[in-house]
């Protein structure tokens, strides 16, 4: 960047587990390491603040409320007004990691602000009225006033879509969810996989393979009556969950649910699986590309970010195949369907697709991204 290096503030939304977001946030570190962090809360332990290179980020006045810790999400109403109240004044670029509220800090017109967005607020926008009724917000009293409450959140994300100079998504999916919500374009740079943590198995055993949260939008429950009905194949499942219950109440003999496991179990269960099963709409979706790299295929729903993670082509090094709705029937279909080509799913294609996703790959192109942009600013 240029003889005179920027300072850079990276803000986040809030800091409190290692997952997904937190992922890509890490990676962006690595390229700008000596940058300054921002935040709602921090709550990290140890552990995941070793992969924030031991910062500690500068946090709201929410950091004191009762409860924060666990009950952050309760605040949401309050965290306008909390990012809002982080000064990041004195920096020259600032870096922003989106899925609820880090692209609203405040930003000058010498200031150059790019936001990496994980989706638009998803709860807010047009995915409000599937969250509430999985929360039983629905109806009732309550419901009218938490409606109220993400109306005016709505309002207040569509005014600070302003203060970003350039917008990027994490799948092209997303990018056209930022043109419907804020009326901009934005550029795509895939999120950062760990595909070198994960190796290939070329011989492929008789079962089939999902793993996920036990939540609503994962559909696990799909997947396991789809294999409920196919008694000769057998399923594996890992994950836990608040649905955990009524999913094992819908599987069979076939249907092995093992629960939450640790990293190792889980990858060898990936690598050994005949297919790795996918039945959630994901704004882009980590784990089927984590499939992939061990050089095992995956059977998707064909909505959302698996569009652009799994190379369907027969005629062209296929890693996978997509089934078109989110119900049993498309679910065994897809099964059969890729039973009758599933010599055409070779271990070396499904991994050559997964390295267009590394970890690697994204901190060149982020790198790159920010210093076009600080060079080409016009201020």
């Amino acid at each position: 960047m240029e003889n005179y290096e920027p300072k850079i503030a990276f803000v986040a939304d809030w800091l409190v587990t290692y997952a997904g977001a937190e992922k890509v946030m890490t990676e962006m570190l690595k390229v700008f390491p000596k940058s300054d962090l921002f935040s709602v809360i921090d709550f990290l332990n140890d552990d995941a603040r070793q992969h924030f290179l031991g910062k500690h980020a500068k946090t709201s006045f929410i950091q004191k409320l009762p409860k924060a810790e666990t009950k952050y999400r309760n605040y949401l109403p309050l965290m306008p007004l909390a990012i809002e109240q982080l000064d990041v004044s004195a920096y020259d670029v600032v870096l922003s990691s989106s899925h609820a509220v880090a692209k609203g800090v405040l930003t000058g017109p010498d200031q150059l602000h790019i936001s990496y967005v994980h989706s638009p607020i998803r709860y807010a926008w047009d995915l409000q009225h599937q969250y509430l009724r999985e929360l039983g917000l629905d109806k009732g009293i309550k419901a009218v006033i938490v409606r109220w409450l993400l109306h005016k959140i709505r309002m207040w994300d569509y005014r600070t879509a302003n203060g970003v100079d350039h917008f990027v998504a994490n799948s092209q999916f997303i990018s056209r969810r930022i043109k419907k919500v804020y009326g901009r374009n934005a550029d795509v740079i895939y999120p950062p996989v760990e595909t070198d943590r994960f190796t290939i198995e070329e011989s492929k055993e008789e079962f089939y393979f999902t793993a996920s949260r036990m939540v609503p939008y994962k559909k696990i429950d799909l997947i396991v009556e789809a294999f409920s009905q196919m008694p000769n194949k057998k399923l594996v499942v890992i994950g836990n969950g608040p649905d955990m219950e009524k999913i094992k109440s819908k599987a069979k003999s076939n249907v092995e649910i093992l629960g939450y496991q640790s990293n190792e179990v889980m990858q060898d269960c990936m690598r050994r699986a005949k297919a790795f099963v996918f039945a959630a709409e994901e704004d882009f979706g980590i784990t089927p590309v984590e499939a992939q790299a061990c050089g095992t295929p995956v059977i998707a729903f064909g909505k959302g970010g698996a569009l652009e993670t799994v190379n369907s082509d027969l005629l062209n090094k296929p890693s996978g195949l997509f089934f078109g709705h989110q119900d049993v029937q498309s679910i065994v279909n897809a099964v059969h369907q890729f039973e009758s080509h599933v010599d055409l799913y070779l271990p070396e294609n499904c991994r050559a697709n997964a390295i267009k996703f590394s970890d690697a790959r994204f901190r060149e192109e982020f790198n790159q991204y920010v210093a076009q942009k600080w060079e080409t600013r016009g201020f």
